[in-house]
Parts: structure tokens; sequence; C-alpha cells
């Protein structure tokens, strides 16, 4: 049975941080990486969008703006970002401030879904240029703790530090590596939501400003803008029975690609359970599996006019007279949104949807489309059992679906954080 120094399970920005890290600190470890995809997976793949300002992906109980500002340096150095430069946002503070609305002002910059491929092949090529030894298309499916083994579908390896750096979709495998070690976690929160497609003249602040981030009152927030050559997409995820469902997501490629004149952002509501302290992931699971039966086995889309008049979507709500463009996703079934999402949460966003209206007028065009489900994890929330993400004897997680980060440069951070324990 092969032995390496470390382990690494997942090659998103979690565990590309930490192997950087590692290198830098000892060059001579002996470190394996597996990732049971063809490539890197995660943010860095989709779309590559990337904040570098606190507090934005960093959940504050894991993070004080001094630790995050510490680590974003870090990360800076490492990816070298061409930060976006905005400009024109006066009037949009202005008008968001008198509704009791924010608008964050973040450092960010966008590679696109085409550029995020680019930078893995680099990344990877790097680590496997320092000798790490990248597995991919080899999946984890149990550990030996005592041992200090992992147990894959490609054979058994021995580790002595061990970092499991999951992304969002590795959500319920993280959650059945707790179960066998017996960590405690919660999961309680989630994010429900719709995303807005609409033309670019709806929603100008966006050349502006790349991806502009307003929180509104009763805990919604818009979230990962894409314009330019924008395209929205339907990512597949299965229950615990495994039913499966859709949720929708926001895509774009980098400036190489020629802009289609649309944009495309989510709309969410955070939702916490505390009494009872119920599973986020089985009620999203179930707002999914609801919204699958609506639609007939896919996402629900329906346009603004439509919407407003109280009545469901048909086939024609999206060609005629004031419906002036097509779906970037018409994979989804016209209809009703109101009849699968639960009230309170519907009533919250559109409550927001029509403050940012007022903010940016034109963004509810009778021709504006919103697809439900947006549903985004919150991830688990393990006990940590030191600063460094420390979860068991010589096993480290990080990561969003490990509940230390939410976003890429976050994740990449917990990643060296969980390094910097693994190092001693």
């Amino acid at each position: 049975m092969e032995k390496y120094d470390v382990i690494i399970v997942g090659s998103g920005p979690a565990g590309l941080g930490a192997a950087f890290h590692l290198l830098k600190k000892n060059s001579n470890l002996k470190i394996m990486m597996l990732e049971r995809e063809k490539v890197s997976t995660g943010g860095l793949r989709n779309d590559c969008k990337m904040n570098f300002t606190f507090p934005i992906g960093f959940p504050l109980e894991n993070w004080t703006r001094e630790q995050a500002e510490h680590y974003l340096e870090m990360v800076i150095h490492e990816l070298k970002p061409d930060i976006f430069k905005k400009k024109n946002l006066s009037t949009y503070f202005k008008r968001a401030e008198n509704l009791g609305v924010e608008l964050l002002d973040i450092k960010q910059t966008h590679l696109g879904t085409d550029g995020g491929l680019r930078l893995i092949k680099q990344l990877i090529a790097e680590l496997q240029e320092c000798g790490v030894d990248i597995k991919l298309e080899t999946e984890m499916t149990g550990i030996d703790a005592a041992g200090k083994s992992i147990i894959t579908d490609k054979g058994e390896f021995r580790y002595e530090k061990l970092l499991i750096a999951p992304g969002r979709k590795g959500f319920r495998f993280l959650q059945s590596v707790m179960d066998s070690l017996e960590v405690q976690y919660i999961d309680h929160i989630v994010d429900i939501g719709v995303r807005i497609e609409t033309k670019l003249e709806n929603y100008p602040i966006v050349t502006d400003y790349y991806d502009p981030k307003f929180l509104f009152p009763d805990k919604v927030r818009t979230f990962c803008t894409n314009s330019g050559a924008a395209h929205v997409v339907r990512e597949k995820y299965g229950t615990a029975s495994g039913k499966p469902y859709f949720s929708v997501n926001g895509h774009a490629f980098s400036g190489d690609r020629a802009p289609n004149g649309l944009v495309n952002f989510a709309m969410l509501k955070t939702v916490t359970f505390t009494q009872p302290l119920a599973s986020g992931q089985e009620f999203a699971e179930n707002l999914g599996l609801q919204a699958m039966l609506m639609g007939g086995g896919k996402p629900i889309m329906q346009r603004v006019g439509d919407f407003r008049l109280g009545k469901r979507s048909k086939a024609e709500s999206f060609n005629d007279d004031l419906y002036n463009f097509e779906p970037t996703q018409p994979n989804c079934t016209p209809g009703d949104i109101s009849l699968s999402m639960p009230a309170k949460i519907l009533r919250g966003i559109w409550k927001s949807m029509k403050a940012l209206d007022t903010i940016i007028p034109g963004v509810l065009h009778p021709g504006t489309i919103m697809y439900y489900p947006e549903i985004k994890l919150y991830a688990n929330k393990p006990e940590y059992l030191d600063g460094n993400f420390k979860a068991y004897d010589n096993i480290y997680f990080a990561g969003d679906g490990a509940g230390t980060s939410r976003g890429i440069t976050a994740a990449w951070a917990s990643g060296i954080r969980a390094a910097e324990g693994i190092l001693g």
C-alpha cells in the first residue's frame, strides 16, 4: 500500500490552495491529490468569478476580518488577479441607501468558464511539475482512520495527514465521512431563490460593476451576476434516496467570446432552521423535487409579465410581442413559480426585486425571465478541534462543502489555513 505525507481529497480551490502552500513551505513532501471528475470542479471550472473583499465568501463563525484579509493577501499573491475597475456607481449607492438596501463595494475579477479551465490546467501542471501525484477520476469511498488510510475505487492509500476538501457538490460525501468518524455537525441553513435573465439594457449597472452585490432586508441578496457571453445552465443533483432534481445556475464565458446582450443573476433568500433544528439539505431536496413535479422533470421558467398578472407562462410567452429575447436555457418548463416556491420565500424575493427595479429601473421588464429553483447549500458546519479546521486526529477539512468558505477565494484561503495546521 503506497503511503503519502499528505493526501488531499478534492482538486477545487481549497485543495489547490493547500497543495501550493504545503509545497511552498516544504517542497520535499510527498503529496497525492484525488479528484473524482476528469478535471477540477467547482467555482474555478464554473464561471470562475472571484471576490477579494471580506466578508464575501467568509462564514463569520470561522473568520474574523483580520484573518480573512491576512489570507486574502496570500491568495492574491498566488493567483495574481486582474481586479476589475468600477465606475459611475454613486447614483446606485444613493438609491439603494434610500430603500434600506446595501450595495457592497467588492474587489473582483472574472475569468469565465473557458478562462477557468485554462487556469485549472495551468495550476495542475505546476503541481505535477513539483511532484504532486494527481489522480483524476478517482473517488474516495471509505476511510480507516485507525490505520490512517483511505479507500478509493482505484485502491487503498495510506497518509500521515489527510485533507478532505469538497465543494458544495461534495456535501453529502462529507456527511458520510463525518458520520463514520463520529464528527458532530449541523446542516441547518440554505439559500432558495430564482435566477433572473434579462436584456443588458434592463440591468446596465453591470457595465460599471461586473457582479454587483445587493443586500436586501428579509435576508435576500443578489448573487453571481453574469454578463457578456452569459447563459443559464441546469445542474443535476440527487437526493439521499437517489431521486434526481435540478438547480439552475449562471455562467459566462471570458471576454474572448462575443456578447449576447443578456444578463443573468440570482435572487436568493437565506433560510435558517432553529426550532426545531432541521436539515437545510433535506429541505432543499424537497423543494427541488417539488419543482421537478411541477415542471415535468425540468426546472420552471416564468416571464415577469405573466407573474405580475397572476398567470402561468406558456410556450407562447417566450416568443410574443414584449417578450423580446429567447431564453438561454430553453430546457425548462414554462409554468407558475408561485405554485412551487414557499410563499414566505417568494414574498421576500419579489419585494426585493421591486426594490431592485427602483434602484435600476428596467429589471422587471415584462420579458424578464425567472428560473426556479436556484438552490445554494450553506454546507455542513462541523465541530472543529482547532482554528486550522482539524476535525479528527490527522484529518482536516476545507472548502465550501465543509462550511469553511463560500466561493473561490475563501476556499483557497481555507485550504492555506488547513495546510498550516497540517504543517504543525
